[in-house]
């Protein structure tokens, strides 16, 4: 019965292996298809950030791995900013309960 099992799991294996390769319907075409965005109406930074994208996908990461620490640095100081003249303070800890 172990035997037959695992027979039976290899099989599987094998199927699960290989019947991606035979389930290509696109055919070689679909090594042709290009991604790009849309940059009709896109004006501005957000014109430049999709030709960015369009040019070079390893500047666009590049640059957005970079900036979004740098954009959460600036809010996180704003917010705290904020929160300090609306009274909040999180600098100092206090628990309430005593």
């Amino acid at each position: 019965m172990r035997k037959m099992l695992s027979k039976l799991v290899a099989w599987i294996g094998m199927a699960v292996l290989l019947l991606p390769a035979l389930a290509q319907a696109a055919g070689p075409a679909a090594a042709n298809i290009v991604i790009v965005a849309d940059t009709r109406k896109a004006t501005g930074l957000l014109g430049w950030w999709a030709g960015l994208y369009n040019e070079s996908h390893l500047y666009f990461a590049l640059l957005t791995v970079v900036l979004i620490p740098v954009i959460g640095v600036i809010f996180g100081t704003l917010a705290d900013l904020i929160m300090s003249h609306i009274g909040i303070d999180l600098k100092s800890r206090e628990l309430a309960e005593h």
